[in-house]
């Protein structure tokens, strides 16, 4: 995880709540083809039976090591079960194989967000954006990302692109909180949270990231300015 330090030198430290979970050219044919897999193993995806959906995707892969939907489900079931070098590993090689979904590169993205390659996967989410624009998940975990580094002014960018397009995020609602606190912009802070909390008052982050905002106030005129805020990295997206 990374510190960000706004203009004030005012530590706020991302604390993760909940971790849930270009076509290498063939003949366009072709592609299209090989994004179908074997009936059996994506139902085995459907119902969650990740063992048996690494079982069976794999014996796909054997007799077509070049399905790039086989290897990108394969990939999803491996991070279901923490396999997470085998599931970077698969989207890449689906990646490679031409398969251009935007969920891919979201579920990529967050695998290497979760592996602390964080240059990875800011370049995974933003081939997810340009990729999958119109989807609120693909700014949003974009502009985790770019929270997580320190680019505040680009995660406040994909951030209010995300609630643009759903406003009813309660992730992102709690999300844009942090990065103003982070940019010392609390009064917009505590404006995002009391309005999310009057929304879902059950929503535990935005409640704590309040009163730590209110420990921060206090701390700073005593001299001390640390505090940490929680931030929720999103679900990983179910592959078609």
């Amino acid at each position: 995880m990374k510190e960000a330090i706004n203009r004030r030198s005012v530590w706020f430290v991302a604390v993760i709540l909940l971790i849930s979970m270009g076509f290498a050219r063939n003949a366009a044919a072709a592609a299209e083809e090989e994004q179908v897999c074997d009936v059996r193993a994506d139902y085995s995806l459907g119902v969650e039976d990740y063992p048996e959906t690494i079982r069976l995707h794999s014996e796909v892969i054997g007799r077509q090591p070049g399905n790039a939907l086989a290897h990108y489900h394969l990939g999803f079931a491996q991070g279901m079960v923490g396999n997470r070098t085998a599931e970077i590993s698969e989207y890449q090689r689906a990646a490679s194989l031409g398969l251009k979904n935007w969920d891919l590169f979201v579920n990529l993205g967050l695998a290497q967000l979760e592996n602390g390659d964080l240059d990875a996967a800011t370049t995974s989410l933003q081939q997810a954006v340009l990729l999958g624009a119109s989807h609120p998940e693909s700014h949003y975990n974009l502009a985790l990302v770019d929270q997580r580094r320190g680019m505040l002014p680009d995660a406040e960018r994909e951030i209010l692109a995300s609630l643009r397009l759903d406003p009813w995020q309660p992730d992102a609602r709690n999300l844009l909180g942090v990065i103003y606190a982070q940019q010392g912009k609390t009064v917009r802070a505590s404006l995002v949270w009391n309005a999310l909390l009057r929304a879902n008052p059950q929503y535990r982050p935005a409640r704590a990231n309040l009163a730590r905002l209110g420990i921060h106030s206090k701390l700073a005129a005593g001299g001390t300015t640390a505090v940490r805020l929680q931030t929720v990295i999103q679900a990983r997206t179910s592959p078609p």
